[in-house]
């Protein structure tokens, strides 16, 4: 599953407004003043990477953001399996700051696609309305502490490309009409995958099966899209329930970000 996340997920980069090649490097840029690099490997010519190579390629990656003044923040997706000396050295070293690592998790999306108990009055379902999508969006904020900056830019996102493509789904678990957990599917266009992504639950709903049974929701849709494996970047909270689902921790990954006057 490594091989096949690697091969066909590396450079995915849905939505990007723009994408520009330095080397193996795929600089993709987003609404919002949000740049996003990644790339397959950082080798070349069949050669493995050296710290000299790594460091010129964030400098260059780097150089290309910052000419252009309307990018505020860029962040540089790193795999913890990557044969990538002196990175995190580099990337601190221009700036960047790392967050948190997170567990890569693929598995197969028939394992996912199970029927799960929900407690009574609780709701899950594909929402397409902008007031839906409106309200989901606004409790995964909250539950997540995202800023009104922040929240507001992850909202051009997801309106722009639900407007302007057909490749991601929002879904939510709902009680009396309030939106209790939230995630969306990303089926990624010729490749095996989907992702699940955003995944968000409100704390007094935790623990009872809601969020499992969103990702079976998910997962079913998935296998409708004739996707063989579903993929998420997980935190330590979401990790274990989607390890009880079938998922396998494949790698992890580790964001670092940087930001403009920083």
């Amino acid at each position: 599953m490594l091989r096949a996340y690697d091969e066909q997920l590396r450079v995915e980069v849905a939505s990007a407004v723009g994408v520009e090649r330095i080397g193996p490097l795929h600089c993709a840029t987003y609404l919002g003043g949000r740049g996003f690099i990644t790339y397959r490997s950082l080798n070349a010519d069949g050669e493995p990477a050296t710290e000299e190579r790594v460091r010129e390629l964030v400098e260059a990656a780097l150089a290309h953001y910052e000419q252009d003044p309307s990018t505020a923040r860029v962040e540089w997706k790193t795999r913890g399996h990557d044969h990538a000396p002196g990175l995190h050295e580099a990337l601190v070293g221009a700036g960047f700051v790392p967050d948190e690592p997170e567990s890569v998790m693929v598995g197969e999306a028939r394992l996912l696609a199970y029927d799960v108990d929900l407690p009574e009055g609780v709701v899950v379902r594909q929402v397409t309305d902008e007031g839906d999508v409106r309200r989901m969006l606004a409790m995964q904020a909250e539950v997540f502490g995202d800023s009104p900056e922040f929240a507001a830019e992850i909202e051009e996102q997801v309106f722009h490309r639900l407007r302007t493509r057909d490749d991601m789904e929002m879904w939510v678990a709902e009680v009396g009409g309030e939106v209790v957990s939230a995630g969306r599917l990303e089926p990624v266009e010729g490749t095996e995958f989907a992702g699940i992504w955003g995944g968000a639950t409100r704390p007094e709903w935790r623990g009872r099966g809601i969020y499992r049974a969103l990702t079976s929701a998910r997962a079913r849709s998935a296998l409708r899209h004739g996707k063989r494996y579903v993929n998420s970047d997980s935190t330590e909270f979401s990790r274990p329930i989607l390890e009880q689902s079938g998922l396998v921790k494949v790698t992890t990954t580790t964001p670092y970000e940087w930001r403009r006057g920083r």
